[in-house]
This record gives structure tokens, C-alpha cells and sequence, in this order.
């Protein structure tokens, strides 16, 4: 991997910074448009070439699937252990574990879930090619990236931070959720991305002005931000289900208590049993639109059936 040129890491390192401060905290959210162009550049101008160049400056070339998986996963190990620290914290309060494993709990799982950027790095070379603009990778990036999204999300169960996370505030671009889920604002952060990255991967005669359609296009969607979304009636019934269950250890989880508490999240689903949330349910209130259960004490798979089942009485 030698031939990796040192500008290559630079943009890798520069894109990895960018996704963890995009996220709480520091929460610089406006900087997602610009997040992933510098990673993309990267995979587009990482080679060195063997062959002697006599003219001025040096002509860098894609980087093979190899190298591509390398930038891409090194970006990633950087990005899970900026924004998921936390996870040292709470393997040494809930977990009893001594200061150095967090530490190495903290890398295996960076390591682990980091492959997955390297899986995008990948497949984005294999789309490149050996050419040295590829229309191709730019129109497939946000597919390949989203794609990515859900793998992690299926496949780990660790939909931590998706991209288009970072647009939860901005409700007037976030109703697209409602059809697309958080995938489809990954999608469009994405092809602004892909927009950016493309000002600085084509003639420098090109560059400016697509890379100010790429930029008032970021700015366009983004203002939905700062617009105050108009008040609207209520017409959806919420319920808030709150069960007192205990912070366990892992050996405590019994299949017992496991079937326990699920049984008690359903009944107090359907009985309400405090004053006001008696009240909210009389025989002229509908029956909620939806029912919100804590994460904490629910380690549920959508893939149980017996979680299903309960759920369906719900």
C-alpha cells in the first residue's frame, strides 16, 4: 500500500473528522453536504503510478479495490471511535470492565463495524475502474453508500448514526422519511456529496461553477432548518408505555424475565393504569396510531416471532 499518496490519507483523515463532528457534539450538521466528498476524492486520486511522469505535477490515479478498501476502512475505524466513545464509558459503569478493555472493547468494536466503510470504499472502486473520472462511481455513490446503510442496519443491528441522522431538525426535508426513512435523506446528503466531490474531479474549468450548484443546492435544503414548521392540530393518538424494570446484568437476563417483561410491556400497552392515561383511554378515545416503548428494557428483534405476535395484540 506504499502507493498510496500521502494527499489520499490527508483527504481520508479530513473526511473522517468531518463525520464526527456532524454528529452530537459538536453537532456541525450543515457540514454533512461536504462530509463524504473528501473520502470520495480520496478513492478517485489515491495511486501513485510506476510509470516516470516528465510532466508538472503528478497525474494520480484510482485507487485499486485493495487500497479502496484500506482508505475507506481507515476513515471508518476513525469516524465509530469519534462518535461512539460513549461505549467506553458505559462498558466501565454497566459492564464492570477496567479501564484498559473499554479501551479495547472500544477498538474491536470500531474495527469491527468499520468495515463497513470499507465495504463502500470497495465497491466504489470496483465501479470506478481504471478510469480516472468515472460518471459511473459518482451516480452510484449515494445507491452504494445507502446500500451500506442498510446492511449495517440489518446485518449489525447497530443503525448508529446513519447519515441522514443529521437532518432530524430539519422537518421540512425530513418528511421525505415518511416514505423513504432516514435512507432517503442519507441518499440526498449523499448526492450533494457526489456533486462536490465531481467540482474537484473535473477540469479546473469546470470547478466553479459546479461546485457553486453543488454548494446552493446544500444551502437550499438545508435552510428548511432554520424555517419554524406551522403549528397542526392533533390528529394521530400517541401512547407512552414506561414499565420500572431494573438495569440487569447479562446474567440476569432470563429467558423468564426476558418473556416477563415482554408480557408486561403488552398488557400496559393495552391497560393503562395511571389516572391521566386511564382518562386518555375511554371507550370515545381511538385506539392509538402509535405505541412507544423504552429502548432500555426491550432488547427485541423485529425478526422474533414471539415479539411479533405480542406486538400484533398491541
Amino acid at each position: 500500500m506504499r502507493q498510496i499518496h500521502k494527499n489520499a490519507w490527508f483527504l481520508v483523515l479530513l473526511s473522517a473528522g468531518l463525520q464526527i463532528v456532524i454528529f452530537p457534539l459538536p453537532n456541525q450538521y450543515m457540514l454533512c453536504w461536504v462530509a463524504i466528498a473528501p473520502l470520495f476524492i480520496a478513492l478517485q486520486r489515491a495511486r501513485v503510478p510506476n510509470t516516470l511522469q516528465v510532466s508538472e505535477g503528478i497525474k494520480l490515479y484510482p485507487a485499486s479495490p485493495g487500497q479502496a478498501f484500506l482508505l475507506a476502512y481507515v476513515c471508518g475505524i476513525l469516524w465509530y471511535a469519534g462518535t461512539c466513545y460513549w461505549i467506553y464509558n458505559t462498558m466501565r459503569q454497566y459492564g464492570g470492565v477496567s479501564a484498559p478493555l473499554g479501551v479495547v472493547i472500544l477498538i474491536l468494536f470500531s474495527l469491527y463495524l468499520a468495515l463497513y466503510h470499507g465495504a463502500f470504499g470497495l465497491l466504489i472502486s470496483l465501479l470506478t475502474g481504471r478510469t480516472s473520472f468515472s460518471r459511473r462511481a459518482l451516480l452510484l455513490g449515494p445507491v452504494v453508500w445507502v446500500g451500506v446503510e442498510l446492511a449495517r442496519t440489518r446485518i449489525t443491528g447497530f443503525p448508529w448514526d446513519l447519515l441522514g441522522i443529521t437532518q432530524v431538525d430539519n422537518i421540512p426535508l425530513a418528511r421525505i422519511a415518511t416514505v423513504t426513512g432516514v435512507y432517503g435523506l442519507s441518499f440526498e446528503i449523499m448526492v450533494v456529496n457526489m456533486a462536490v466531490a465531481a467540482a474537484f474531479l473535473v477540469r479546473r474549468e469546470k470547478r466553479k461553477p459546479l461546485l457553486l450548484a453543488a454548494l446552493g443546492a446544500a444551502l437550499v435544503l438545508q435552510s428548511g432548518r432554520w424555517v419554524p414548521a406551522p403549528p397542526l392540530p392533533a390528529d394521530h393518538v400517541a401512547r407512552l408505555v414506561q414499565e420500572n424494570i431494573p438495569v440487569l446484568e447479562n446474567s440476569e437476563w432470563t429467558k423468564e424475565y426476558f418473556e416477563g417483561t415482554l408480557r408486561d410491556l403488552t398488557w400496559i400497552s393495552l391497560h393503562p393504569t395511571s389516572p391521566s392515561a386511564a382518562a386518555a383511554t375511554s371507550e370515545n378515545t381511538p385506539h392509538p396510531d402509535l405505541i412507544v416503548w423504552p429502548e432500555s428494557p426491550a432488547p427485541f428483534y423485529t425478526s422474533d416471532p414471539a415479539f411479533r405476535e405480542a406486538v400484533s395484540k398491541c
